[in-house]
């Protein structure tokens, strides 16, 4: 989202502009990284969930405002969105096929765990948000730091909200799941190969029907994965 301020708006029209988009930003953005942090530490036990989404919710600001002042840097780093794209489908797919039965992990390793997938995620996530960032502070890294406090009590409450849910109601992890594939897709293709590669099929629509496959398919292997991992352990 950015904002258009025209001349003869004041210093402090523009300054408040700016902040109020920066913080409509932020709340956008984090419901990705709340999925993200629900869905892998609904399994865990309250006090380890706390933890996990403490720790997600520090990496998560934390990355948002380092990735914004190295900006110009991370520009120069080639297919870096397709990159970026790929992890996160595979952290959506581990997150997908995660063991149900959390007695049979040790509660320290699950945590660890969850949390590096968290960090992941986090990384990823945070370098797709930083170009809108950046682009509504108009310079002001001190309002991007204010702006990214304020998303901490959304990404806190959140993620414990959604982790509850996913645990509630279980199919909410194939819609997580799916969401996180599509906002992969979506990124991959807007990496400047695939956009000049896909510009010479002249087919409407890709930058629709592609994500929306993509998340198709990975929810169909998703479910082939989870399904042969829950008859192996039953089996065994």
């Amino acid at each position: 989202m950015e904002v258009n301020v025209e001349g003869g708006i004041s210093l402090d029209g523009q300054f408040w502009l700016s902040f109020l988009n920066i913080i409509i930003i932020d709340l956008i953005l984090s419901g990705d990284n709340a999925v993200v942090v629900g869905m892998a530490s609904r399994r865990l036990p309250p006090p380890e969930r706390k933890k996990a989404i403490m720790w997600g919710t520090v990496g998560a600001v934390g990355l948002r405002i380092l990735f914004t002042g190295i900006i110009t840097w991370l520009l120069g780093i080639p297919y870096l969105k397709l990159i970026g794209g790929f992890l996160l489908i595979w952290v959506a797919l581990k997150l997908l096929t995660q063991q149900e039965d959390v007695a049979q992990i040790e509660e320290g390793r699950n945590l660890w765990e969850v949390i590096r997938i968290i960090v992941i995620a986090d990384v990823v996530m945070s370098l797709d948000n930083v170009l809108a960032i950046g682009s509504a502070a108009k310079g002001n890294f001190g309002l991007v730091i204010f702006g990214l406090m304020l998303s901490i009590p959304l990404l806190m409450w959140g993620s414990a909200a959604i982790a509850k849910w996913m645990n509630e109601y279980p199919i909410l992890v194939y819609f997580g799941s799916g969401v996180l594939v599509f906002v992969a897709t979506s990124m991959m293709l807007e990496e400047p190969l695939l956009i000049s590669y896909l510009a010479g099929w002249k087919l409407p629509y890709l930058d629709t029907l592609i994500p929306i496959m993509a998340t198709g398919l990975a929810l169909f292997i998703g479910k082939w994965r989870r399904n042969s991992l829950f008859t192996f352990h039953h089996v065994k």
